[in-house]
């Protein structure tokens, strides 16, 4: 896959309280990570990337497609944006098993032709083959982390974004988490936006590193330089 540009101008709101964010033109090998304290602008970001927040002013392009433009009134809808986004809560379906959950990705792009031989490709990268006919209530938090990203996949997506997808694990359920995350960058060479507070997980999944600062970019650079 080629690399993704993403440029993001934003605006929310006016005068001195104004939440503004801009994202410098960025050329995304691969994984792009978005680092800082809470309140630095990172899930915002993504919200408005995916189109689940509205800017009063400012662009957001993803290559030459032009997502959002208040002056030329371009809003696309959420799932017109091809935008696959795993959120920190997950929002998993509970009455739905995780082969519906997961096949729900694939509805987005109104029954894909290819859905099955999608499903079976995302099942054996992700290894959760044995669990797709277990309802999602009896999924552990990192089984639960798969499906999610199963999910996302489905949606054949331009860029995925992760807000944070380890936070809720503790630390021997992460290690065994990131071999898929760094398959998904690897194998299906999906563009991945990457929110995290760890410096670790940044600097093991992240080609790129911006590190925010209340709507800033602060520094940029290999995460190896920056972090």
């Amino acid at each position: 896959m080629n690399p993704i540009v993403i440029e993001l101008t934003v605006q929310l709101g006016d005068g001195e309280d104004a939440f503004r964010l801009r994202l410098p033109r960025i050329a995304m090998a691969r994984t792009l990570a978005l680092f800082g304290p809470s309140g630095a602008g990172k899930t915002t970001a993504l919200d408005l990337v995916a189109g689940l927040r509205r800017p009063d002013s400012g662009t957001v392009r993803i290559g030459n497609r032009v997502l959002f433009d208040h002056e030329q009134k371009v809003d696309l809808p959420p799932h017109a944006r091809r935008v696959g986004y795993v959120a920190q809560d997950l929002a998993l379906f509970p009455h739905l098993n995780v082969r519906r959950n997961v096949l729900y990705g694939a509805q987005s792009r109104r029954g894909a032709p290819n859905a099955s031989e999608r499903l079976a490709q995302v099942a054996e990268l992700l290894e959760i083959g044995g669990l797709l006919d277990r309802p999602v209530g009896e999924l552990s938090g990192g089984e639960r982390q798969r499906a999610a990203l199963a999910r996302a996949l489905m949606t054949e997506p331009d860029l995925l974004m992760l807000d944070e997808p380890l936070a809720a694990l503790d630390h021997s359920l992460r290690g065994r988490i990131m071999p898929y995350l760094e398959a998904i960058r690897d194998v299906i060479g999906t563009p991945m936006i990457y929110v995290s507070h760890s410096a670790d997980e940044v600097r093991r999944v992240a080609e790129w590193a911006l590190v925010l600062d209340r709507g800033r970019v602060a520094a940029a650079g290999p995460p190896s330089e920056v972090l």
